[in-house]
């Protein structure tokens, strides 16, 4: 082989090892399409397998709970996965909110770290792998600090039962005033020095504070779930900060192939769950459509 012919069989399979990734990339396998239990406007006297294969009819892969809740046992749900083909793509800790992880009554405190313990076994009974919490909220009462000391303090009260279960708690990037960036979000999930807990990305929640696109890579491996929702600074800057979350998806201020890139470029292969405005059977069949148009398009 000459010199000439040397360098253009090395040009070649440059090219080629550069075609890789590109390729690996187009053969992805699209992520996969959930919705809350919440979104689902069945007929009067729906049961919770009607509602399921709702979400199933209109393309979904999954179904998103708040648990907790007296009133879903692990049976129902248990029998309403099964006869569906769903999967629970998510769990949602239902006291979070009202008995934050970071409130100055050590008894409210408690409340929480009791729900995600039994979310995360309720979890692992119904093959779901995280269970998202938010962490605390940072208000007049408590400081950055304090959120950050006792929010870690309760989580790691809670690991031991999320490896026991399989499941893994995830966090949330929300309006709560604490962690309003990705480099703190690493952080945050590093400090616990677990693989059982990992971040749930909303992709909407962070609109106000930045640019979606910006947190993925960042984030990394650490993405355990997506919640997928729009968010318009016109809207907001005109009638309300909250009023940005009242948009259809795809309309708003994220750029989804940029953000899609992005998520697909840590690896991420779960779910991207819709947390908007849900409906009957023809409003799941467009957030469905929608969503396989933003997701994987």
């Amino acid at each position: 082989m000459n010199r000439r012919d040397f360098l253009l069989s090395g040009a070649a399979a440059l090219a080629g090892s550069a075609l890789v990734p590109a390729l690996a990339q187009a053969h992805a396998a699209p992520l996969k399409k959930a919705v809350n239990l919440g979104m689902i406007k069945g007929p009067e006297g729906a049961t919770i397998l009607d509602r399921f294969k709702m979400a199933r009819d209109a393309g979904f892969e999954g179904v998103e709970l708040n648990l907790p809740d007296e009133k879903l046992s692990v049976e129902i749900l248990q029998e309403a996965r099964a006869k569906s083909g769903l999967e629970i793509a998510g769990i949602i800790c239902t006291p979070h909110w009202s008995f934050p992880l970071s409130d100055p009554d050590p008894s409210k405190r408690e409340r929480t770290v009791r729900g995600l313990q039994l979310a995360l076994q309720q979890g692992g009974e119904l093959g779901c792998k995280r269970v998202l919490l938010v962490p605390g909220v940072v208000n007049a009462q408590v400081n950055y600090a304090q959120c950050w000391e006792r929010s870690v303090e309760g989580i790691k009260r809670c690991v031991e039962t999320a490896e026991k279960s399989k499941c893994h708690i995830a966090i949330e990037n929300v309006w709560n005033q604490f962690i309003m960036n990705p480099m703190e979000a690493a952080r945050y999930v590093d400090t616990f020095q677990s693989p059982w807990v990992g971040w749930h990305f909303d992709i909407g929640n962070c609109v106000v504070y930045g640019w979606p696109e910006h947190w993925p890579q960042i984030l990394g491996k650490r993405i355990l779930n997506l919640h997928i929702k729009e968010f318009s600074r016109k809207k907001a800057n005109e009638e309300g900060l909250r009023k940005g979350f009242s948009v259809e998806l795809g309309e708003g201020d994220v750029n989804w192939p940029v953000l899609m890139q992005a998520v697909r470029d840590t690896g991420y292969t779960g779910f991207g769950i819709a947390e908007v405005g849900g409906g009957d059977a023809a409003r799941l069949q467009f957030l469905s459509e929608r969503m396989s148009k933003l997701m994987n398009g």
